[in-house]
Formats: structure tokens, sequence, C-alpha cells
């Protein structure tokens, strides 16, 4: 358990921007710096976590396409609504963990480390929602 409490309290850390910029609109009002901040911290984690999936070398080629799936669509994001590129960086959330859970390290981690990264989807994923809400219906 020692060597996953770091990356526990890491990820419950990250989970921090998410919930402040779901939170911000709610107590100051919607704005678009809250809105890309949002969108370019899910990027940021999303490729972090997919990163995560990538093990040169030691993984078979289905498992290296699935570790950059997520990712290369990014770029492509800027040219759809914004409400589509949030459901697509939410979904993604979702994918890395569901490729996560098939690699023979998953059965390696702590239960609680599995349990965090759960509870951590969830949360980001409900974020993604909350945020896309709110950037419909601003007011």
């Amino acid at each position: 358990m020692e060597k996953f409490v770091n990356h526990i309290q890491l990820g419950y850390l990250g989970l921090l921007p998410f919930l402040g910029c779901v939170a911000w609109p709610l107590m100051f009002g919607s704005n678009s710096i809250n809105l890309e901040f949002f969108t370019f911290y899910s990027i940021a984690i999303l490729a972090f976590m997919a990163g995560n999936l990538w093990r040169a070398g030691l993984q078979s080629y289905g498992d290296a396409i699935k570790a950059v799936l997520p990712v290369i669509p990014i770029p492509f994001l800027s040219f759809i609504p914004l409400e589509w590129a949030l459901a697509w960086l939410g979904a993604s959330f979702w994918l890395v963990l569901i490729f996560e859970k098939a690699t023979p390290q998953w059965q390696t981690y702590h239960r609680d480390y599995q349990k965090m990264r759960f509870i951590l989807t969830s949360v980001v994923f409900v974020c993604h929602i909350l945020t896309i809400g709110m950037s419909l219906y601003p007011k």
C-alpha cells in the first residue's frame, strides 16, 4: 500500500481544479476564462492519464493504440462545438480507465488505488456534465 499512498493523495489533489471550475460559476457567475481553464486542464490530465498507459517496448501494438486513442482527436476538438468537445473529454476519462483495467498491471495495483481511480473518473465525468450544462445555460 505504501507505494500507492502518494499516487492516491496526488490523484485527489488533481481533482481540486475540476471541482473549483464547477464551483466558480456557481459562486461568481459563468465566464469564458473558467470554461477555457476547465477545458485545457481536462486535456492536460487526460493526456497524462493516457500517457500512463504507454509502456514502450512492453506492450502489444493494440495496447499502444489504446494508449493514444483518447488523445489523438484532441487537436480536432477546436473545430467542434465546445459542448461536444467536453463530452468527448469526459467520456475519454472512462475510456482510459477501461483500457487501464484491461492491462496486466491493474491486478498488481492496490485495492485503494483501484477504488480511487473509479471515484476520480466518476467525479471528473460529472464535472464535465455540469460544465456542459453551465455552458449551455450560463445564467
